[in-house]
């Protein structure tokens, strides 16, 4: 995989040192993102105001990202008007950026435009995204879901016309199945139609199954990229749920319940605990191991962090660092514990 690097200067663990951020292609494409990039999951409306924005995706640009990852579904729409209003307040250049969006589940309770993939509700979907986002175009987007009610080749054919209209330059899927991908592959062959590009499952050291074992045909055949979301297992890998849910943790958010039960679950906190003694070790933090081991995945072309604010960003960055101590013995213990 071609990688090229940029590299920041910061303290990792009280010591200075020069963190690299790498860059991969996405699959086969000739885009390039960053190794490690900025999500708005959970934190953009629930945990974080414009000017928290604003601080959190700067830092994540100083320090090399740039593929800035969001979804229609997200705050009901207002994680997007954030990320707008964001991105005018700092004035990127267009081409200096890479930027997301997802759609499944809608915005309106209306017949046609919510749970679905159908060509009316995406082609006005993606019209609403634009909108709120303040862009002309998105350079990636993503079936949020699959959507079993809805031909294969009707989405194909919309989102083959979405991108050939120039309002997203790349599509894809998120936590589809390797049975429903090879079926859009084919519709897409057989028309001669825009081919998904990437895909963005969750990956992280307590959810590997999907990526290392159901997509790896997906990846050999077709080329298909990941920009894999949850490298912390929201949260869990940070350790902080070893002992209940705080009050102030994503979890006690409103309609963030449905986290409790696996954030709780003492088989897979007992797994947190002895990957901790493995980051103790390496002289770095869970998080910072986590995230690190996502990265270390060839296939992976990005993984998508989040943060509520700028410190939380850069501490991220740092498993930039820990990347290079992930030896053949660190993983073996690593794959010792997770498998």
């Amino acid at each position: 995989m071609d990688l090229t690097e940029t590299s920041f200067a910061r303290g990792f663990l009280g010591r200075d040192q020069n963190v690299k951020m790498q860059y991969r292609r996405l699959g086969r494409s000739g885009l390039q993102v960053s190794l490690l990039s900025f999500g708005s999951w959970v934190t953009f409306g629930p945990q974080l105001d414009d000017d928290l924005a604003v601080s959190c995706m700067t830092a994540a640009k100083d320090a090399g990202v740039n593929f800035f990852d969001n979804a229609e579904s997200y705050s009901g729409g207002q994680s997007e008007v954030i990320m707008g209003r964001a991105l005018r307040q700092l004035g990127w250049e267009r081409n200096s950026y890479v930027i997301s969006t997802k759609l499944f589940w809608g915005l309106s309770s209306e017949m046609n435009m919510s749970n679905t993939l159908n060509r009316k509700y995406l082609l006005q979907g993606i019209d609403g995204s634009l909108d709120r986002l303040g862009l002309d175009f998105v350079d990636l987007l993503f079936c949020h879901r699959s959507d079993p009610n809805t031909p294969v080749d009707e989405t194909v054919w919309a989102m083959h016309d979405i991108v050939s209209s120039g309002k997203a330059l790349y599509w894809g899927t998120s936590e589809w199945s390797a049975e429903e991908l090879i079926e859009a592959f084919d519709v897409a062959e057989r028309y001669g139609l825009r081919k998904p590009v990437m895909e963005q499952p969750q990956y992280n050291l307590l959810a590997r199954i999907r990526v290392e074992q159901e997509y790896r045909p997906l990846v050999e055949h077709y080329g298909l990229g990941f920009t894999t979301w949850s490298p912390l297992a929201s949260g869990q890998l940070t350790g902080k749920y070893l002992d209940g849910i705080p009050a102030d943790s994503r979890a006690a958010l409103k309609g963030y319940e449905w986290l409790q039960p696996a954030l709780t679950d003492e088989h897979r906190n007992a797994k947190v605990r002895a990957l901790k003694e493995v980051a103790d070790s390496l002289g770095c933090s869970l998080a910072q191991l986590a995230i690190a081991w996502c990265a270390h995945n060839p296939q992976v072309s990005t993984v998508i962090t989040g943060a509520s604010r700028a410190e939380q960003v850069t501490e991220n960055m740092a498993a930039l660092e820990v990347l290079e101590r992930l030896d053949d013995e660190v993983l073996a213990r690593i794959d010792e514990i997770t498998w």
